[in-house]
């Protein structure tokens, strides 16, 4: 078996650069074998490509490209802090969507980051998840992202 880089090229994938934190936090910090990054938006190139609700002006499918990206950009969080190679498996996502409150398909909406983390680590990239509802989200995103992956010794 190759990389997890190896796994990411033969996807087309490049992992983004880290956005800026914008207040006293990091994007992700090590605690013996295990990192959790900050919660992600899906930033595309410094900006979000949508902004709104889900179930009023952003649709499931939409959301869960967002997910995925955002899911992207937590694992880029994991690269700059330890390498992508040192994972050794996913461990939880967690999600945060911002939507109607008549909305209840967060976990659809979860489901674009679950199966990017998949494509990406087969079996180890299986975790468990939590898909959460909310009013709101910083930027007014639809969506944000954090992990949590285990780590080998570094």
């Amino acid at each position: 078996m190759g990389t997890w880089n190896d796994r990411l090229t033969e996807l087309g994938i490049t992992l983004p650069h880290v956005a800026t934190p914008v207040g006293g936090y990091t994007p992700a910090i090590r605690s013996g074998m295990y990192v959790y990054t900050s919660g992600q938006l899906p930033f595309v190139g410094g900006i979000l490509p949508i902004t709104g609700k889900v179930g009023d002006t952003v649709d499931v499918a939409q959301a869960a490209d967002l997910a995925r990206t955002a899911a992207l950009n937590a694992l880029a969080a994991v690269d700059a802090l330890v390498g992508v190679d040192a994972v050794i498996r996913v461990i939880k996502v967690t999600g945060f969507v911002a939507s109607l409150p008549s909305f209840t398909g967060q976990a659809q909406v979860l489901n674009g980051a679950s199966t990017f983390l998949h494509d990406v680590f087969g079996p180890a990239g299986i975790h468990v998840r939590s898909a959460v509802g909310l009013a709101a989200l910083p930027l007014d995103s639809p969506v944000e992202v954090e992990l949590q992956v285990e780590i080998a010794a570094l």
